[in-house]
């Protein structure tokens, strides 16, 4: 599939799980409290400040000739994170002009309504695509240990999403956007023993209907950028696929393009704390010049890949940081 190399790509983390001003970072990576004083603030409160959510959304700007297209990348879990930080970011809703949510669990999508809602207030009222696969509408609980089911937030049906300003492309199919700058992958094949997705999910194909087991999250995907001179940049939004069988079909997808980075959650904690040395180790094959931990990765996986790739390459992500590659 086509994909057309950009000249430099700004990312815009919006919503993360952590919010971090003080650790150092390369120079081209801005932090939040930098990025909050070139917008105008002046004085050091709370209130000034952004505020960290579970979950994750990402602002993707690609500049090449015609000029920049942006995407946003899943909306974090509720609205007030979207509105609270995009606006003390300056974040131009009105640049957005797609938008994709990864996989269909709340935290991804809970904040796209109000993101819509700003983007359709700041371009005149024109709807934007939002890219879903078929899989994702569901109603999803995890099984607990007394054997009962705690159910998550459902995503919006296809009609809903249209009532919020998006033109929904529902497909499980691989497609470019944005003048073939951007690669919405299709579902992500499964070949390392390792990487289980999520045990314990279930799902209920419809009202009161028994639950049955979802463990594999069918529905998620990766977006993946080409920068030229550097390589391919992967965002996988929280990896339940594996981030290892994520890249490993970044690179079936895209066998003339080396991988320059990845970002975004691994999947690392809780019960997958288990992956993480094979993660590690199998993350090697692959020269990435650039792993930006997210979300879901958890301390222990992050501290893991620091200390196996070094800092010159393991950059954690956190509200409000800027990374241009």
């Amino acid at each position: 599939m086509p994909l057309a190399p950009v000249d430099r790509l700004d990312i815009q983390v919006l919503v993360d799980n952590v919010t971090d001003s003080l650790s150092s970072t390369p120079a081209n990576v801005t932090r939040e409290w930098a990025g909050l004083q070139r917008r105008g603030m002046r004085l050091m409160a709370g209130g000034s400040l952004c505020c960290a959510n579970h979950g994750l959304s990402l602002v993707i700007t690609a500049h090449a000739a015609g000029g920049a297209r942006s995407m946003l990348f899943d909306g974090g879990p509720v609205d007030y994170a979207v509105e609270r930080n995009g606006t003390r970011l300056g974040i131009d809703f009105g640049a957005i002009e797609a938008v994709m949510l990864s996989h269909g669990h709340w935290d991804h999508a809970g904040g796209i309504p109000r993101a819509l809602a700003m983007i359709l207030a700041a371009n005149g009222a024109r709807p934007v695509p939002l890219y879903l696969h078929p899989g994702m509408f569901h109603e999803r609980g995890m099984r607990q240990s007394d054997g009962g089911v705690l159910p998550m937030e459902t995503v919006p049906a296809p009609g809903e999403w249209r009532n919020f300003g998006a033109e929904p492309v529902v497909t499980n199919a691989p497609l470019t956007a944005l003048d073939d700058r951007f690669f919405v992958s299709g579902e992500i094949p499964r070949i390392t023993a390792y990487e289980q997705a999520l045990p314990g999910q279930v799902r209920r194909p419809a009202g009161q209907a028994p639950w049955e087991p979802d463990p594999l999250m069918a529905d998620e995907r990766f977006l993946a950028v080409h920068v030229r001179n550097k390589g391919l940049v992967v965002f996988s939004a929280c990896s339940h696929a594996g981030i290892v069988n994520v890249l490993h079909h970044a690179r079936t997808c895209f066998p003339d393009i080396r991988l320059h980075a990845v970002m975004g959650g691994f999947h690392l904690a809780g019960p997958t704390e288990a992956n993480i040395a094979d993660t590690v180790r199998d993350l090697a094959r692959f020269g990435l010049d650039l792993i930006a931990p997210a979300h879901c990765t958890g301390w222990r996986g992050v501290n893991a890949l620091e200390r196996a790739f070094g800092d010159a390459v393991v950059v954690p992500a956190a509200v409000g940081k800027v990374f241009s590659l």
